[in-house]
């Protein structure tokens, strides 16, 4: 008679559950942020984002997004926005504010005289601002490649001394790469000089794998023999995540311990239909139900 009675009590657990629709069903909670400039022709700019972002914020919140890292700095505020509306904005969609991509760069004639004045006047006002927004990091996004290896030493320097004041403030700054960091200056590897020539306490690199896969790198590689340098990464495809193949995203997480992993950003350049919010939500789905991604990198 016991044996009876579990027997119908699994049936009926099984029953239950083959009753529940898929809305019905718990989706699998991670932290997962997106990169704004995804959905820039939405929200890319301060006259489109007072128009969409209500709407836009809370359709990616609902794919199971949980931080936005912005694209749209200028002049103290973001999106058209003071910082603290800003971080408002963000949290009442269910959101939290990860980080952000801005720079202010030293020009060629800067470089030369190794002059920082002005550029670290622009930053003070800049890592005020994205203090007050709540970002934890700020991560410069774009630098050209320099002539000589002399000119990428005073980048470093630069990027160090905004580093410390960043640090500073609580939060914490990083460079993202595109594949042109993988070119050689003189006789060394762009991105390499640069993980050789910062401290990790003033610098974290960013790596965009798609970036770091069309330069003819693997992601891997670069976490083994850079261990602990990449606090966060971009996760980015040709189109909509995991969908062309070129992109090892399971060898890639499997080794985020190695690669100090912290967090992580979906980006897309671009959706392989016109609506931008299908690629979100298909990138989405793929990640939250990926066995080899974990809930929390922290």
């Amino acid at each position: 008679m016991k044996k009876l009675l579990i027997l119908i009590s699994i049936l009926s657990c099984a029953f239950a559950s083959s009753c529940c629709t898929p809305t019905e069903q718990q989706q699998p909670k991670k932290e997962m942020a997106f990169q704004m400039y995804s959905v820039r022709d939405l929200i890319g700019d301060p006259g489109k984002f007072a128009q969409n972002q209500a709407e836009v914020l809370k359709s990616l919140a609902e794919m199971g997004y949980t931080a936005v890292e912005a694209a749209c700095y200028d002049n103290g505020k973001l999106y058209g926005l003071e910082p603290e509306e800003f971080k408002a904005t963000i949290e009442a969609a269910g959101l939290k504010v990860l980080s952000t991509h801005t720079t202010r760069n030293l020009s060629d004639e800067e470089i030369q005289n190794r002059d920082f004045t002005e550029a670290l006047k622009w930053w003070d006002q800049c890592i005020d601002a994205h203090k007050r927004a709540g970002c934890r990091y700020i991560v410069i996004p774009w630098c050209s490649v320099p002539p000589t290896l002399e000119a990428l030493q005073v980048i470093c320097d630069f990027y160090s001394e905004v580093g410390r004041r960043v640090n500073e403030a609580g939060m914490k700054l990083g460079y993202h790469n595109h594949s042109h960091e993988y070119q050689k200056v003189e006789d060394k590897v762009m991105l390499e000089y640069m993980l050789e020539n910062t401290d990790s306490t003033n610098l974290f690199f960013e790596m965009d794998v798609y970036w770091t896969v069309r330069g003819q790198v693997a992601p891997v590689e670069m976490f083994k023999k850079y261990p602990g340098r990449f606090t966060l990464l971009h996760i980015k495809d040709d189109s909509e995540i995991g969908q062309s193949g070129m992109v090892g995203f399971d060898a890639i997480f499997n080794n985020a311990e190695t690669a100090g992993l912290k967090g992580w950003i979906v980006e897309l350049e671009h959706a392989s239909t016109p609506d931008i919010m299908a690629g979100m939500k298909l990138s989405a789905d793929y990640l939250l139900n990926a066995a080899f991604v974990k809930e929390s990198y922290e």
